[in-house]
């Protein structure tokens, strides 16, 4: 498998049910904000995702942001939602996610990373061992700039990806 494909893919968050945390045992699910949880910049989390993040909690799952982004902008964000966080992460390095880890006493096999990105939620969840990676589609595709840029370099990598899945 590569390092950069995910272990599961979802089209959306709102799209992975409570079973899929069961089935596999997890207890930590860290997510990434932007694009996965609202669109960048946006303090407003995308329709269904405070209902979803909601229906976790009840089930007794931990949710925690890791965030590449700064403290201003996660902030306001995972209050708004009423989830811990933890700002300029510097994913796909595993630092914050082994913090993240270690500060909830779960192991990395029992908790996922779900992001919308190969380069650094996917990477990042599959260097940390043991930890489920799940890609989302993003909600929004950027149009200009690194993040567009990037986009382009995952849609080889996305490309073999669901080919292998279609086997």
């Amino acid at each position: 498998m590569s390092l950069f494909y995910p272990d599961v893919y979802f089209p959306h968050i709102t799209d992975i049910p409570g079973s899929f945390f069961v089935k596999r045992q997890i207890r930590l699910i860290i997510l990434d904000v932007d694009n996965t949880l609202t669109s960048h910049n946006n303090p407003v989390p995308f329709p269904g995702v405070q209902e979803w993040i909601e229906a976790r909690k009840k089930e007794g799952l931990t949710l925690v942001i890791l965030s590449n982004n700064t403290n201003k902008r996660v902030r306001p964000f995972a209050e708004k939602i009423g989830l811990p966080f933890v700002a300029n992460a510097a994913k796909p390095l595993t630092l914050g996610i082994s913090r993240t880890c270690r500060r909830y006493k779960i192991p990395a096999k029992h908790a996922c990373l779900i992001g919308d990105q190969i380069f650094t939620d996917i990477l990042g969840g599959n260097w940390k061992r043991g930890l489920t990676s799940v890609l989302v589609k993003p909600w929004e595709l950027e149009t200009n700039g690194y993040l567009a840029m990037k986009r382009k370099w995952e849609t080889p990598i996305l490309r073999r990806y669901f080919a292998g899945q279609q086997k």
